[in-house]
């Protein structure tokens, strides 16, 4: 019965509000928390319990060349409802969630026709979601918005992406009088790690141009984001008794500190930057008097400031090698992805195409360079060039992590019209 309600409001209405918000409450309880340390794909386990489930549904909504491949992505076709020379575009989405903050026993909650105000999270009385902590609530009035219970992050990012995509998918397959060209569904793992494009997916995805769903503000259109490297430390120090360690100790956590206290916190940190700028942000530090370890991510809009950021922390570990010769420290910088812009101002047109999809759908575009990076910068850097739509999501990777139902409809409903545009 549910299905046949989709159906029957979907195609008269394009109001995919009951959908959207099913699929993203079923899917949010699945804990799909990626690890880092983890080597293989996925980086968990538990991300199979959704990605499955994708397979399922695929195959029940009709979808055709269904997979899970070895991996960890799904991928699935919509063939084409008009012969042209359309491009075979693809609509991805990531089904993994930060490790930044627990998101196991989700317990989403489902505030009705929101009137303004803070929204206390019942769990932790101290998480409470109000217009400082997140200004765009003031814009969703009379939405209804989603989050989680205060102890753990939403999931909406990226699972507002999934089922948006899923519900595109749907309509789309059950609407064959809507033109467009051939489709194909992704969803992919360890995105939030920087792992979501594994070397076989562009040529397994076969699309030419590709849209992920993993933006925030209704109407955002990202053809611009970080590039990121990672950087990562090692302090090797002299271990001894400490009753017998005058002269002969060197205490690599007190090296670490020295490198963490060089860096320039004033002005190359997260918290103290914003927009344009560029960060490093150190993330995780272990070890113990022996040996230390550090991690760092580096972050910038360009490529030659990015590269200064890595000989900063190379320079800063000689520094403090220098000050204590008989300890050992190297720094290994790692690429990660790179700013989308340097491919796409090449070529314009996904991004062109987008925009009218946004117009048919009367919501109102604007251009934002995200302070992030997506699976779409790494696709786009190996030849499939795509650009980032919005979800509606906000708060990401805590407690405080809501979206708006209707956000992720009108996402819906815009990647309906992105597929009839490009049949044209």
């Amino acid at each position: 019965m549910a299905r046949l309600y989709y159906q029957i409001e979907a195609t008269m209405t394009m109001n995919f509000d009951r959908e959207v918000e099913e699929r993203l409450l079923r899917y949010v309880q699945i804990d799909t928390t990626a690890d880092e340390s983890s080597p293989t794909s996925p980086s968990t386990e538990r991300q199979y319990d959704l990605l499955n489930l994708l397979v399922d549904e695929l195959n029940e909504i009709g979808a055709q060349d269904v997979r899970l491949t070895d991996y960890g992505a799904v991928l699935a076709s919509i063939p084409a409802t008009v012969k042209s020379d359309a491009p075979t575009i693809a609509l991805l989405a990531h089904v993994d969630t930060s490790p930044a903050y627990s998101g196991a026993g989700i317990k989403p909650l489902v505030h009705r026709n929101y009137q303004g105000g803070d929204i206390p999270l019942p769990d932790d009385p101290e998480q409470v979601l109000t217009y400082e902590n997140s200004p765009y609530l003031k814009e969703r009035i009379g939405d209804d918005i989603v989050t989680a219970s205060g102890t753990t992050l939403l999931g909406a990012d990226d699972k507002a992406g999934v089922a948006i995509v899923m519900a595109a998918a749907r309509h789309l397959l059950n609407n064959p009088d809507i033109p467009h060209g051939p489709i194909r569904i992704g969803f992919t793992p360890d995105e939030e790690i920087g792992r979501g494009v594994h070397a076989d997916l562009p040529a397994d995805l076969g699309a030419t141009f590709a849209y992920t769903l993993d933006g925030a503000h209704r109407g955002e259109l990202v053809y611009e984001t970080f590039s990121a490297d990672r950087a990562v430390v090692h302090v090797q120090g002299v271990p001894i008794h400490p009753g017998w360690a005058k002269d002969k100790l060197v205490n690599a956590l007190h090296l670490a500190a020295k490198i963490v206290d060089t860096m320039p916190q004033v002005t190359l940190t997260p918290e103290t930057t914003e927009g344009r700028q560029g960060f490093i942000h150190l993330y995780a530090m272990s070890g113990t008097a022996a040996a230390a370890e550090l991690h760092f991510i580096l972050r910038d809009f360009e490529m030659d400031e990015l590269e200064r950021q890595g000989e900063l922390i190379k320079q800063v570990c000689a520094t403090i090698l220098a000050t204590e010769p008989r300890a050992h420290i190297t720094c290994e910088v790692l690429p990660q992805y790179r700013n989308m812009r340097y491919w796409l101002e090449n070529d314009m047109r996904p991004v062109e195409i987008a925009v009218e999809a946004y117009r048919r759908a009367n919501i109102e575009h604007f251009f934002v360079p995200i302070r992030g990076g997506t699976d779409g910068s790494r696709l786009t850097e190996k030849g499939v060039p795509t650009p980032n739509l919005f979800t509606g999501m906000q708060n990401i990777h805590g407690p405080l992590e809501w979206v708006s139902v209707q956000d992720m409809s009108r996402a819906t409903e815009m990647c309906v019209k992105l597929a009839e545009c490009w049949s044209e």
